[in-house]
């Protein structure tokens, strides 16, 4: 037993701290969420942001969009050219993917300050990519209304865990210390 730990031991090390970490930001996270009343289907502060945010990068390149709030409702409304399109509930903001991202992240660190860095920039990369992701979404759903499932249920995720994917994978190759020892 002993030497199958000693074996694998940087494995081991990795599991615990990813799952520790994993498992503390998601009940933080929930705790979170539980300020807002699921009876009176309120949406959280970073899910209105979201959507306020894609409402600002499309009207900056001058698309007829809006936002709508609406009480008794869980999600915010995106209308497009009048059209009532997509609705940007908990799950778009990609809280989740984040917490994903630095939870691997963490479990291969080394040094602090390259771990914080990192991280940093991970998670304002995958905020700006999320919010044209859902932009582009939002002009896909208009225009091609037909591929929805395969666009909201296929395309879209594959984009944000792709690049959640491609930093995990530039994180162990080129900047944690782990990974360079281990590949």
């Amino acid at each position: 037993m002993k030497l199958l730990f000693s074996q694998y031991r940087f494995f081991f090390i990795f599991l615990i701290k990813f799952l520790l970490f994993y498992v503390v930001s998601a009940f933080l996270y929930a705790l979170y969420l539980n300020q807002f009343n699921v009876d009176l289907n309120e949406v959280d502060g970073f899910t209105k942001s979201v959507a306020k945010q894609v409402y600002a990068l499309m009207h900056f390149f001058n698309f007829d969009c809006q936002i709508i709030e609406k009480q008794q409702e869980s999600f915010v409304r995106l209308i497009y050219n009048g059209k009532f399109v997509a609705r940007v509930v908990e799950g778009c903001n990609a809280i989740s993917v984040m917490i994903l991202f630095v939870s691997f992240v963490f479990a291969f660190s080394t040094s602090f300050i390259r771990t914080i860095t990192y991280i940093i920039i991970g998670l304002v990369l995958l905020h700006v990519l999320n919010i044209i992701r859902i932009a582009f979404l939002v002009y896909a759903l208009y225009h091609y209304p037909e591929y929805k499932e395969f666009l909201h249920g296929t395309i879209f995720p594959l984009i944000i865990y792709g690049i959640m994917f491609l930093l995990w994978f530039f994180w162990v190759t080129k900047f944690s210390e782990n990974g360079k020892r281990t590949v």
